[in-house]
């Protein structure tokens, strides 16, 4: 929402400096996101008359102009076809910086001639879209004073960002009731008094109440379009709207200045009575913005005996619309039910300052006042005759109340208001205070809904700085732990991963049903999205990190390492994940090694090990299974599991075609660990176990064994390690080989065995033992002992 200062001042009576506006807008929770001084960079510019216009020697459409600036005569060569002798403009000196140009002023020479700076036009200052001339000033404009200042360009334009509840804010006027709340200045009266009309009033009806519950209507006959007064041009070009002609400009500056959207139609391109009413299946509509929208049963519309005009409360049409040609015109003051704005607008893509103001909730009870000042400012711009005023329906205007206890501020936000303080507040901002503190909520605050709101509209005008910081009570002695034992494996977890050279990224839990589609789906979709781009919550974690990946490998990473701890989202529950993306270089060309070397599918086993470790889950229980999921490269990744139906984690090389979904180059390497489905730790001691390490030398023995090619490493390593669990501590693979002297059809598999004595030496028996132990486990699960 953006106003200049001046216009805030309309409705504030106040002499505060813009500084303390600003601190105060931000202090009451309507965030300045940015002020502009159209002055600052207009500076340059210097009001100056031409002396003398000469033809250009060399350019028929050249001429060379003496000008004056207030420092003597300087030479200056201008295209423009108005510039002669006498003229008043606006000069720029060479080293200004040309807006509507982009580019920096210097003596140059010009066709042989040197020029010495610039006479401008409107377009070029980016004061509007005027080319055909140099800006012609008033033959009084004192020479050599700054253009900016003397036009009065020197307004400084304030951006405050409204956030969805304060829809009384969506209007200059709103804003400055907050501010006069808040101590700044008096909220000056609005003048609503009715223009005296005559006659009766145009054939405007509702068949649609429950989408258009109140419609008004007032015609005003004999008007003459034309272009805006200067004081309203001047308003709307600083908050970025382009003048159109004055009734158009009207209803914009009435909807900026006062929250209310309103509508003016062409009275000579209608046909019969308007009515507000369901639009059928079939029709289309053709806005204002030259588009046209397909329409549905769902949707209001405003249409007359021929066909559809307006798409109600968003936008209007272009067959109704004014030109300056108009002479009977039909102001329309409306009130349309915010979800059906919202619903219509989702549906057609369509946006528009009207919407962004119905859908938030206009004041219900600002028809009546609203009409009549928009219909004198039409008449006092316009000229014209009014007629009576159509009131068809009614707008709902009853407002809840609540018993209050101002004791409210102190026990829900820690701030001790006195009563009278509060009274005066609540009041300021429109609220109706009685003698037994029943509050009645006005009209235009339809976000208020109890009393714990009340208290925030009390503290917030107070201050949130006024909030005191006070300590919670703390008992004597050591502190208890306070994480729970999934926030510990959280933070153990992220501190691993980044400990290992990945970054941690945040993506949003929102994704685009294209990026769900690619993980199977997603089972919340929103039904009111910020974007397209945000419409599913992510199914996988893996979406976010990819694209994160893709726009660090546009900006040309060469190796991408992330990693992110959040949530998926399911229909019966959450699910806590850490995920990872690899992708580029794992290591960077080198003199010994030559190119770069890929993340390859062990890459991606390794750190999940590593993660699930850190995580505190048994790794050394897992098996390794397949079935990683389809948008995991085939034979190129698995799952880790605790038992054939808990999976710990998946991963692996990410499918082509799912890297390709994300745009991105080269192999791509990802991964996931289930930290929900961890086994939960039967302790919670933050201690850990003592070191004690083995008294006696372990004992180190190599076994090769014959197994069929199909038959995993990890079956026979489990199946040797739980031969003698009392005595063997470690199993690893440590050689395959398939070839001269192996059995066709099958591999050999040479691992190393730890076995570690407890309270005394090995014998050789007991080794013996052992060894025959690991050669019959081997034998159950398929292998044979090589010769």
């Amino acid at each position: 929402m953006k106003f200049t200062l001046s216009w805030l001042k309309e409705h504030l009576d106040t002499d505060a400096t813009i500084d303390t506006i600003l601190d105060t807008l931000n202090a009451i929770g309507l965030e300045v996101e940015g002020v502009e001084n159209p002055a600052e960079k207009l500076a340059p510019f210097i009001i100056a008359k031409v002396l003398s216009a000469a033809p250009h020697p060399q350019a028929d459409k050249l001429q060379v102009l003496s000008v004056d600036a207030g420092d003597g005569p300087l030479q200056v060569v201008c295209g423009a076809p108005n510039a002669r002798a006498g003229l008043v403009g606006v000069f720029g000196a060479p080293g200004a910086y040309v807006p509507g140009s982009d580019i920096t002023l210097k003596v140059a020479a010009i066709r042989g001639v040197e020029s010495n700076g610039m006479m401008c036009s409107v377009r070029e200052l980016q004061l509007g879209e005027e080319h055909d001339g140099i800006i012609a000033l008033p033959e009084d404009a004192p020479i050599g004073a700054v253009y900016a200042v003397w036009a009065g360009l020197d307004d400084p334009v304030i951006d405050v960002s409204i956030t969805p509840n304060r829809q009384d804010c969506m209007g200059v006027r709103g804003i400055a009731r907050d501010l006069a709340a808040a101590g700044i200045g008096t909220l000056k009266t609005l003048d609503v008094t009715p223009v005296p009309a005559t006659g009766e009033g145009p054939d405007v009806r509702i068949e649609d109440a429950e989408g258009c519950p109140a419609y008004y209507g007032q015609s005003v006959s004999g008007v003459s379009n034309g272009a805006s007064p200067d004081w309203m041009a001047k308003r709307l070009k600083a908050i970025g709207q382009k003048p159109i002609s004055a009734l158009v400009d009207i209803t914009n500056y009435v909807m900026f200045d006062l929250g209310r959207p309103l509508h003016v139609y062409d009275r000579a391109k209608l046909t019969g009575a308007l009515v507000a009413r369901k639009a059928r299946d079939g029709e289309t509509a053709q806005a204002l913005n030259g588009k046209s929208y397909a329409l549905d049963a769902t949707m209001t519309v405003i249409a007359d005996d021929s066909h559809v005009h307006d798409i109600g409360g968003i936008m209007g049409g272009a067959d109704s619309g004014v030109e300056l040609t108009t002479t009977d015109v039909l102001i329309e003051c409306a009130y349309f039910t915010p979800d059906h704005i919202a619903r219509t607008g989702q549906k057609l893509t369509l946006t528009s300052d009207a919407r962004s103001r119905f859908e938030r909730g206009v004041d219900p009870a600002f028809l009546e006042d609203g009409l009549a000042i928009a219909t004198r400012l039409v008449t006092e711009i316009c000229g014209g005759s009014p007629s009576g005023i159509t009131r068809a329906g009614a707008a709902p205007v009853s407002m809840p109340g609540f018993d209050y206890d101002p004791a409210q501020t102190e026990t829900l936000a820690g701030v001790a208001v006195p009563a009278e303080r509060q009274k005066a507040i609540l009041e300021s901002l429109g609220f109706a205070v009685d003698a037994d503190w029943r509050v009645g909520v006005p009209t235009w605050r339809r976000d208020v809904t109890g009393t714990a709101d009340l208290v925030e509209e009390i503290v917030r005008i107070v201050g949130l700085g006024s909030v005191p910081s006070t300590p919670l009570p703390r008992i004597a002695g050591v502190a208890t732990p306070t994480a729970t034992p999934e926030q510990l494996m959280e933070r153990k977890a992220r501190r691993a991963a980044a400990a290992r050279g990945l970054n941690e990224a945040v993506t949003w839990s929102f994704v685009s049903e294209k990026d769900a589609a690619a993980f199977g789906g997603g089972d919340w979709v929103l039904a009111n999205p910020i974007s397209e781009d945000m419409k599913v919550m992510r199914p996988s974690l893996l979406p976010g990190l990819l694209s994160a990946a893709k726009r660090n490998q546009a900006r040309g990473a060469d190796s991408i390492r992330l990693f992110e701890i959040g949530r998926r989202y399911f229909k019966d529950c959450e699910r806590l994940t850490l995920s990872f993306v690899l992708t580029g270089d794992r290591t960077p060309r080198n003199w010994q090694a030559g190119k770069a070397a890929p993340f390859d599918a062990y890459d991606a086993k390794g750190e999940a090990l590593a993660l699930l470790a850190a995580a505190g889950a048994p790794v050394d229980n897992l098996q390794n299974f397949g079935e990683a999921g389809d948008h995991y490269h085939p034979g190129q990744s698995a799952t880790f599991r605790l038992g054939p139906k808990t999976v710990l984690a998946a991963y692996g090389v990410l499918h082509p075609l799912t890297a390709k979904a994300f745009d991105l180059d080269g192999t791509v390497i990802a991964g996931e660990i289930f930290l929900d489905a961890l086994p939960a730790k039967r302790t919670s001691s933050p201690m850990r176990t003592a070191y004690a390490p083995p008294a006696l030398q372990a004992v180190t023995r190599d076994f090769a064994f014959l197994v069929p090619v199909e038959t995993p490493a990890h079956v026979l390593v489990r199946a040797v390690k739980g031969s003698d669990k009392s005595s063997i501590v470690d199993v690893r693979l440590f050689d395959v080989f398939s070839g001269q002297g192996v059995t066709e059809g099958h591999k050999s598999l040479a691992i190393e065995v730890v076995m570690q004595p407890a309270d005394k030496s090995f014998t050789d028996e007991e080794l013996t033992a052992i060894s025959t132990k690991i050669v019959q486990a081997a034998e159950k699960a398929g292998g044979k002992l090589r010769g």
